[in-house]
């Protein structure tokens, strides 16, 4: 395959994907990107039911096609879908994406135009084959049926017979379902799907404002606890779903939707002060991706109440790769006089923005919520009343529990986990000048400790974007021993040009580690 017949294979199923033709029906825009995903890396022969079921559907290794009839019943489905959306908003596409009945593996026809029938309309030619019998006989004619079904004027005259007696069988049932066509594209127009919001429920969302951009969802728990909803109180744009694994994130749910193009989010506020997140990870653009490229392929600027933010926008470069979570965070929002807070998303020369989620909760006036990290899949709340949240923007390294009881702390809790190894966190904050706390625990290394030693058995540098916080930096000797709360805090920090607070942890002798990190507001 050509690498420009690629281009337009892999463009043609973003169009479709982005279309909204998917909106209420995510499961059939996975089973698409799987198929397709597949047959562009030349792993058509993977296409099979099972990996199907398994890969794309999320069911077991035990899965048993002759038990289990999903993938038949889903690929059914998808073809149903694709032919409304080519009967549809997609008539005009270059290319039609084709499932043959009895296969799985996608083929990219050539959406071929018949003349115009008199009233500057084309007709439709690539949905049948009867069509592309007729379009390769040259000389034939074409007559399009109320089901939009295509055939061949000009036939030889012993076959006529049987094609007028077809077609006076046939005919009731093209009338039925022309009708019930039209009326599904009225009641369920894919335009209509992708732009209508969610009815809000009532009390929700008053002050705690959490949107899972281009999700019809109704309810969705993150790890800490956190309720988000579906898409709701956005103009323009369309949706995008994306099965992709997202990295530096204990919730890749909220990146499994998006709303891209050019759109806005006018958001109703009650009067006071809010801290604003926003999300982002690249799944089109960028290594192993659909659109190949990756920095600079897409480029777009965030206005805040008719200010613009961020003026060119990266978001592939501000997370330091694709299919990796990025946050950007904005503290002292205020709503507009109207009551409202309004953020536009829009693209710069042809790049398309796009948004995976947003957040707003109440803020503290000229300074960002603190951040608590402990290295625990769960949250817990501290002997003062704050929270710490689990263990995320992390990369690479190892999260352990450690049940030793640890002396010199009010809060025990903050030390029965740790992540250890060559890692580093990447957080995200507001402008502004910040306080660091490390928290430290040497539980591995002692006399009678499962790695047995004590001092020097465990030494690691930590560097904060760049620049070294520690060096050579020794738990069990700085603490006195094994089993005793050790903070190392840190003034001054501010974040780098990306907005984050990158930590860093490098091992010098055996692994580095860390139990907790506590980041607070120092501004002002």
């Amino acid at each position: 395959m050509s690498a420009s017949l690629d281009y337009q294979h892999r463009a043609e199923l973003e169009a479709v994907i982005a279309s909204g033709i998917f909106a209420k029906a995510p499961s059939l825009a996975l089973l698409l990107d799987y198929i397709c995903t597949k047959f562009f890396e030349g792993q058509a022969n993977q296409i099979k039911e099972y990996n199907i079921a398994v890969e794309a559907l999320s069911r077991p290794p035990s899965f048993d096609p002759r038990q289990d009839s999903i993938v038949r019943v889903e690929a059914f489905r998808l073809r149903k879908r694709l032919k409304q959306y080519y009967e549809g908003q997609g008539a005009d596409r270059p290319l039609r994406i084709v499932i043959p009945s009895g296969q799985y593996i996608p083929q990219f026809v050539e959406n071929v135009r018949a003349p115009s029938n008199g009233h500057g309309d084309a007709t439709d030619t690539s949905t049948d084959a009867a069509a592309e019998l007729a379009l390769a006989t040259p000389g034939r004619e074409l007559a399009v049926t109320p089901a939009g079904l295509t055939l061949p004027l000009a036939m030889p005259v012993r076959s006529r017979s049987w094609i007028k007696l077809a077609a006076l069988l046939a005919l009731p049932l093209l009338v039925a379902i022309l009708v019930v066509w039209i009326w599904s594209s009225r009641v369920h127009s894919p335009v209509e799907v992708a732009t209508r919001p969610l009815p809000v429920p009532m009390g929700a969302d008053s002050e705690e404002i959490r949107i899972l951009c281009g999700s019809a969802t109704e309810r969705f728990v993150d790890r800490a606890g956190n309720v988000w909803r579906g898409d709701r109180f956005f103009r323009g744009g369309s949706v995008f779903t994306s099965n992709h694994a997202i990295s530096r994130t204990p919730d890749p749910e909220l990146f499994r939707f998006r709303r891209e193009g050019d759109f806005s989010y006018d958001i109703p506020l009650k009067p006071g002060v809010y801290e604003l997140h926003l999300f982002f990870a690249e799944t089109l653009f960028g290594d192993n991706n659909t659109a190949g490229g990756g920095e600079s392929s897409r480029v777009f600027r965030v206005s805040i109440n008719g200010k613009p933010n961020m003026f060119a926008f990266d978001v592939t470069s501000d997370a330091g790769g694709s299919n990796t979570a990025d946050e950007k965070v904005f503290k002292d929002i205020l709503p507009g006089s109207d009551g409202m807070l309004h953020v536009q998303f829009s693209g710069l020369v042809n790049n398309v923005p796009f948004l995976n989620a947003l957040e707003l909760v109440p803020g503290i006036p000229g300074k960002m919520r603190p951040v608590r990290i402990v290295a625990r899949a769960r949250s817990f709340t501290d002997q003062r009343g704050q929270i710490w949240g689990e263990d995320r923007y992390f990369s690479h390294g190892f999260s352990v529990p450690r049940s030793e009881p640890v002396s010199d702390t009010v809060d025990p809790e903050v030390f029965q986990a740790e992540r250890f190894g060559n890692f580093s966190y990447v957080i995200p904050v507001a402008a502004g000048r910040y306080k660091v706390t490390l928290r430290f625990a040497e539980t591995w290394f002692g006399p009678g400790k499962p790695g047995a030693g004590g001092a020097d058995s465990r030494i690691f540098d930590v560097y904060c974007n760049g620049l070294a916080l520690l060096r050579n930096f020794d738990i069990f000797r700085t603490a006195g021993g094994p089993q005793r709360a050790l903070d190392r805090t840190f003034r001054g920090i501010t974040p780098n040009a990306q907005g984050k607070i990158e930590l860093a942890f490098v091992p010098v002798v055996n692994y580095a580690c860390i139990n907790a990190i506590e980041v607070v507001d120092d501004s002002n």
